[in-house]
C-alpha cells in the first residue's frame, strides 16, 4: 500500500453533509447551546470509549491491518451524534438531535466507508501528516468564527441562515471530519486541503 492516497472528486471514504433549511427560529439561537447539554454529557462518555477504542485499534491495525469493524461502526456512530449535536449547536438546524448513533435519524449526513485494509506502519505517523492540512483547516476555522457571529445575527433578523455562508460553514465542517477520520485511524486517505465537495 502506497504511504499517502489521496482522494478524487467524490471518491472520499467520508462523507458528510447538512441539509438546507428553509426557516430558523429566531428564539432558539439563544438557548440551542443550553438544550444541547444532556447531548454534551453523553458525548463525553461515548467520546471516552471511543478514544480507548481508537486506543485498542491502533494495535489492531499494526498487527492485522485491519480496524475491527464493530469498534469501527461504534466509533463513526459517537461520531455521527456528535456531528448532530454540532449542527444543532452551529444553528444549522432547529430539529432537536437524536439521541442516537443510528444513520438516517437526522438532516445530518455523517458516515465512513469502512475500509478492507489500513497501511501499518501510517498509523505512527499520520498525527505528523495532517500537521500542514491542520494549520491552513486553522486559518479558515478562524473566518468560520466571524461566519457564525454573522449568521447568528441574520437568523435573529431574517429567521434565515445565509445559504453561501451556511455551504461554508459545512465545508469547513466537512473538512474537518476528513482530518479527524485521517488522524483517529478511520482511513488511509488524505484529507484534502480547502472547501472541497
Amino acid at each position: 500500500m502506497a504511504v499517502a492516497e489521496f482522494a478524487t472528486p467524490n471518491s472520499n471514504p467520508v462523507h458528510f453533509d447538512v441539509s438546507y433549511p428553509d426557516h430558523l427560529s429566531r428564539l432558539l439561537i439563544f438557548v440551542k447551546w443550553l438544550l444541547a447539554i444532556p447531548h454534551l454529557v453523553i458525548l463525553y462518555a461515548l467520546m471516552l470509549v471511543a478514544s480507548v477504542i481508537q486506543f485498542i485499534a491502533f494495535f489492531a491495525i499494526l498487527f492485522t491491518g485491519k480496524f475491527p469493524e464493530g469498534m469501527f461502526k461504534f466509533v463513526v456512530g459517537a461520531q455521527r451524534w456528535q456531528y448532530n449535536v454540532s449542527a444543532y449547536v452551529l444553528l444549522l438546524r432547529d430539529e432537536y438531535p437524536p439521541f442516537s448513533v443510528d444513520p438516517g435519524q437526522y438532516a445530518v449526513v455523517y458516515d465512513v466507508d469502512y475500509p478492507d485494509r489500513l497501511n501499518r506502519w501510517l498509523i505512527f505517523i499520520k498525527w505528523l501528516l495532517i500537521l500542514p492540512n491542520a494549520l491552513v483547516y486553522l486559518l479558515f476555522a478562524i473566518a468560520w468564527y466571524f461566519v457564525g457571529i454573522i449568521a447568528w445575527f441574520a437568523i435573529l433578523f431574517t429567521g434565515k441562515y445565509p445559504e453561501s455562508l451556511f455551504n461554508f460553514t459545512v465545508r469547513i465542517m466537512r473538512w474537518g471530519a476528513r482530518m479527524n477520520a485521517y488522524s483517529n485511524l478511520m482511513t488511509d486517505v488524505y484529507p484534502p486541503f480547502g472547501l472541497q465537495p
